[in-house]
């Protein structure tokens, strides 16, 4: 008999943060790397929610909080959803846990039995499927492509569907894509979904304040109010308040499930941090100015980006509507020799070797589960932004 878990065989490591080790490993060695790897924003939290936290630790707000969160956290939430979103959640009806990550995961470990299905749309998430098969759940995925602009389709949605079908993962707009639905697009996949009442939503709203131009943020059971009662509507501060590394994700959904899933949290991790809650509620209620300094820096970046991977030989890049990466098409350089000499045979070979030939670290669109394909974050300067790209229209240059 083993001694380490038969489950731990059903997962694959985070390939993001494999690339992002990489590229600090070779910094580490003196390398001149600029990674473009991991999903973080490089803007610093907004000095009010710093001090609502500094407030709140002068105040002793030090001890353990409820599993499900602190009062005003919770209510928060819910004027967030109403004012937001059009959503009508009770405070009772939500739930703080640690990290977007931690909400999604304990809904599958509340929810899902053995050979339950969740329907997966790919590119996805590199964590979707290995939450999935960890709470024992068999991931379900459907190809979105380029031509579709990487979103979900209503008629291969209705195929995927079965009997044994538990969830469908959403995710708008999307990592890593940057894709966003429209109302009419959602009102789509809403329509195939009324359709079967035995199918959960479960939708990752992370990067909502995150779009671009004159595009419109809509969340599935805004569109399809008839929805509601079985949707998870998962958000948290991470990305649009540059609030990272204070782990704060949410949720609002019907009693019964955020019951289960305070259940679930309290046999986990208990509440979150306390410091970190009160300074997420000044995140959802005080001044939301910041939000137009981030989303004019990141569009401005993302035009920069897509515009000169879109002059690079081999690549095609598509203009996504939100968050903060880009997905381009690397399938014209598969079959050419890079400098070394390798013949890149994959999306993978394709930033391994622009890796080692450039020092710019991407992640290969395989890991997440569509390509041949990278991902780039923008979520960093212009000037590295530029020097990067420049990187990559060499590197394509090179190729034989």
């Amino acid at each position: 008999m083993g001694f380490l878990s038969d489950a731990l065989s059903r997962i694959k490591p985070s390939a993001t943060i494999v690339i992002t080790q990489k590229a600090r490993d070779l910094k580490a060695q003196g390398r001149d790397v600029i990674s473009l790897s991991v999903g973080e924003p490089d803007f610093d939290t907004p000095d009010n929610i710093k001090e609502a936290a500094i407030a709140a630790i002068r105040r002793g707000e030090t001890k353990y909080t409820p599993v499900s969160g602190i009062v005003p956290l919770r209510e928060a939430i819910s004027r967030k959803f109403k004012r937001e979103n059009g959503l009508d959640y009770k405070p009772s009806q939500t739930i703080v846990s640690t990290g977007g990550k931690h909400v999604i995961y304990n809904a599958l470990l509340a929810t899902l039995n053995p050979g339950d299905e969740v329907i997966i749309p790919a590119p996805y998430w590199v964590s979707y499927p290995e939450m999935v098969g960890l709470c024992g759940g068999k991931p379900v995925f459907v190809d979105c492509t380029m031509e579709h602009n990487f979103k979900l389709q209503p008629e291969p949605l209705e195929r995927a569907i079965t009997p044994k079908t538990k969830w469908i993962i959403l995710n708008s707009p999307s990592n890593p894509t940057g894709a966003a639905y429209t109302r009419d697009e959602m009102k789509a996949i809403t329509d195939v979904l009324m359709r079967h009442p035995h199918v959960w939503v479960l939708t990752d709203d992370m990067y909502e304040h995150l779009t671009y131009g004159d595009f419109e943020f809509v969340t599935p059971a805004q569109v399809e109010p008839n929805l509601y009662e079985r949707t998870l509507t998962m958000n948290g501060v991470s990305k649009a308040y540059a609030m990272t590394g204070w782990r704060i994700g949410y949720a609002g959904g019907p009693e019964h499930l955020i019951k289960a899933m305070d259940f679930v949290q309290g046999q986990q991790t208990s509440g979150t941090s306390a410091i970190s809650q009160w300074a997420a509620v000044e995140a959802l209620d005080g001044p939301q100015d910041h939000l137009k300094v981030f989303r004019k820096a990141f569009e401005e970046r993302r035009d920069l980006v897509v515009s000169m991977l879109n002059q690079s030989k081999y690549l095609k890049c598509p203009m996504p509507e939100g968050a903060f990466y880009v997905y381009p098409s690397c399938a014209e350089a598969i079959g050419k020799t890079a400098p070394s000499g390798k013949v890149l045979a994959t999306d993978e070979d394709f930033v391994s070797e622009l890796l080692e030939a450039e020092g710019v670290a991407a992640v290969h669109g395989s890991a997440f589960g569509l390509g041949p394909n990278f991902r780039i974050s923008y979520a960093t300067s212009n000037a590295a932004l530029e020097d990067a790209c420049n990187r990559i229209q060499r590197f394509c240059g090179s190729l034989r």
